[in-house]
């Protein structure tokens, strides 16, 4: 598809409002969207190759059912360039480590389940007797039949983030934590739990390629009862450093380089108060944005969760888009081509929604029900419920709306105006959250292939 607008066309098709109605899940052919073309301030056109990010979540294997063999079966593999494993903890002491204890870590998942043949990436099913079992073992299974894939242990998130402030504080502390997360994941020094054979000095070696860094957020509050001080913004900065500098002396060793990336916020408040952008993108391969959770049924208004611009209309007094976040790390002095823009694989859902305006831009009663949890579903759910596709031009966002129930969510059309952008804008590529939320025929990885080949 051509980055050029003709914007006679997309008002001819269109209209005036911006907004295209498709009957059910169906996907029409639409022409480029406005801004898509324009490149952010500050960049350069970068040719690629880009990077294909897609995180897959430890618990995927329970409700879901989604297993590392997915990732194969489903076409996935073959089209990414990164898996993010979520996630490893820190623990109070500012250390990496395994545990089998519910909220607290598991270990279990990581690598002492055993998986049957018809469960397992190559068709063998794990033994008693061998060292590395779990989702681990299937990773560095998919690696062997995908040479070109990188696999990285994601650290923190929302959940498990903190203790970030605590391994950051000091030399020692970060210190302490580089090396406690490269013996443990790279060197592969997996402790031996409870009555599990799985384990045991170097049994983890060669699963993961680096570490992707997701402290949400440094100096400023995510998960209630995070520790946040006024520092965490220059810490984190020497926290990038210190791993850095452990991995390149470990990689010395090994013949290898390991990798090093970051999960960052898209609120510009929050990059203020703490990223110092120059200095810690001198230390990563490249950081993956925030693009979704803009908005979401904490608000009582319905909105778009994950919107490329944030159009006139948008009636929240404090405006989240992707661009805006790109522009904010631009000017910051990020280099685009270190920038990878995150792309939801679910969507957010508001249920007693008014029926005005398409339900967008609606008060409403509370989260609609979601499958796993209220107020989200995977992509692969949302499609399949009933209601009218919307698509707004002015913001790069679908919508599905019922009379009563909206939902938010990025399908094949976003997808191929989001990378679009990426490549209008010399950006480094896409992330994923997360790869359990495609469909079995992985529309929307194939999508973002499509987009960025």
């Amino acid at each position: 598809m051509q980055t050029r607008i003709v914007h006679a066309l997309v008002a001819a098709v269109l209209g005036a409002t911006g907004v295209l109605a498709v009957g059910g899940s169906g996907q029409p052919a639409a022409p480029q969207l406005a801004g898509a073309s324009q490149p952010a301030a500050g960049s350069a056109a970068l040719a690629g190759p880009y990077v294909k990010v897609g995180y897959f979540t430890q618990w995927g294997i329970y409700r879901r059912n989604f297993l590392v063999r997915e990732v194969h079966t489903a076409g996935m593999a073959a089209k990414l360039t990164h898996i993010n494993y979520a996630f490893a903890n820190v623990g109070a002491d500012g250390r990496c480590f395994e545990a089998n204890q519910a909220g607290v870590g598991d270990a279990w998942a990581d690598y002492q389940k055993r998986f049957k043949a018809g469960e397992s990436v190559d068709g063998v099913g794990d033994v008693y007797t061998q060292p590395l079992a779990g989702n681990f073992n299937q990773l560095r299974k998919l690696k062997a039949m995908y040479p070109h894939l990188k696999v990285m242990l994601s650290i923190g998130g929302w959940t498990w983030s903190r203790y970030f402030s605590d391994a950051a504080l000091t030399p020692a502390s970060r210190q302490a934590f580089a090396a406690s997360c490269i013996d443990l994941f790279l060197k592969g020094n997996l402790p031996i739990i409870g009555t599990s054979p799985h384990g045991g000095p170097g049994s983890g070696y060669g699963v993961f390629d680096g570490f992707d860094i997701d402290w949400e957020w440094p100096g400023s509050e995510g998960n209630p009862g995070n520790i946040v001080r006024p520092e965490d913004k220059q810490n984190f900065t020497l926290l990038l450093a210190e791993l850095r500098r452990q991995l390149d002396e470990y990689g010395a060793q090994t013949g290898r380089r390991y990798g090093l990336t970051a999960f960052l916020p898209a609120d510009p408040a929050r990059v203020a108060a703490g990223v110092e952008v120059a200095n810690a993108f001198s230390y990563l391969d490249f950081a993956t944005v925030q693009g979704y959770d803009l908005h979401g049924a904490w608000e009582p208004v319905t909105n778009h969760q994950g919107q490329l611009y944030s159009p006139a209309a948008d009636p929240t007094p404090q405006r989240f888009s992707a661009d805006l976040a790109v522009r904010t790390y631009l000017a910051g002095g990020a280099p685009a081509s270190k920038l990878v823009i995150g792309i939801p694989y679910y969507g957010r859902g508001w249920t007693g929604v008014a029926n005005t305006n398409n339900g967008l831009y609606q008060p409403s009663s509370g989260p609609a029900r979601g499958t796993y949890e209220d107020g989200a579903d995977d992509y692969a759910k949302v499609v399949s419920k009933s209601g009218t596709r919307f698509y707004d031009a002015g913001a790069v966002a679908a919508w599905l709306f019922d009379g009563r129930n909206f939902w938010s969510y990025d399908d094949p059309q976003v997808i191929a105006a989001k990378t679009a952008y990426v490549k209008a804008n010399g950006l480094g590529g896409t992330m994923v959250w997360s790869l359990d939320g495609d469909t079995d025929a992985a529309t929307l990885t194939t999508a973002i292939d499509a987009g960025l080949a």
